[in-house]
């Protein structure tokens, strides 16, 4: 009689296990392979999956040509120029009486502005050469030029492109403070940076 028990409780666990490998068998998981630019794969990608099946997509890789730093940072900034130069991203370069030579402080300023650039490649600016009122008008707009030249060599050297700097001297045309002493001539004698497109 046992013998019976275990005969029918067999049978009954065979018969369960023939239907979940029935059921399982309807329902079989497909990953999609990951699509390539334009290949086959991508078309396949696109149907949708047979009926009685579950799709499994791989998690999306971005590489770094699609979306380098830069465009994502590009992002982030604000629409127009007049906005982007009133954030003040770029920094003034400062100059000693009557020098076109870079001070110490001015590179490590130009170094950051150089990053800056560099993350932002599409941004195009101009350099404006300033002085204070001494001297004659015609030496402060040479003076203006070779500051603002100064700051364009080095931030090519830094690799920021030469194509994307346009430069102009305003000599004392355009001071930045107006009084007639030391503590304003010393914010005079500067390039400064206008972005010009974004």
């Amino acid at each position: 009689m046992s013998s019976l028990w275990n005969k029918l409780f067999l049978v009954c666990a065979l018969i369960s296990a023939l239907g979940l490998v029935q059921a399982c068998a309807h329902r079989k998981a497909v990953v999609a392979p990951e699509p390539q630019a334009g290949s086959e794969s991508e078309k396949v990608a696109s149907q949708p999956a047979e009926k009685g099946t579950t799709t499994i997509s791989p998690e999306p890789r971005i590489s770094a040509a699609e979306t380098p730093e830069s465009a994502i940072r590009a992002g982030e900034l604000p629409a127009n120029v007049e906005e982007i130069n009133k954030a003040g991203y770029l920094k003034d370069a400062f100059f000693d009486t009557d020098k076109a030579d870079l001070r110490p402080d001015a590179r490590d300023l130009l170094a950051a502005d150089a990053s800056w650039l560099k993350d932002h490649p599409t941004v195009k600016f101009l350099i404006e050469g300033h002085c204070d009122e001494r001297n004659t008008e015609e030496y402060n707009l040479a003076l203006g030029w070779r500051r603002a030249n100064a700051v364009k060599a080095y931030l090519a050297s830094l690799g920021v492109g030469a194509d994307r700097i346009s430069t102009i001297s305003y000599g004392e045309e355009k001071p930045f403070a107006t009084c007639h002493n030391e503590s304003c001539w010393v914010q005079n004698r500067r390039a400064h940076f206008v972005v010009t497109a974004r």
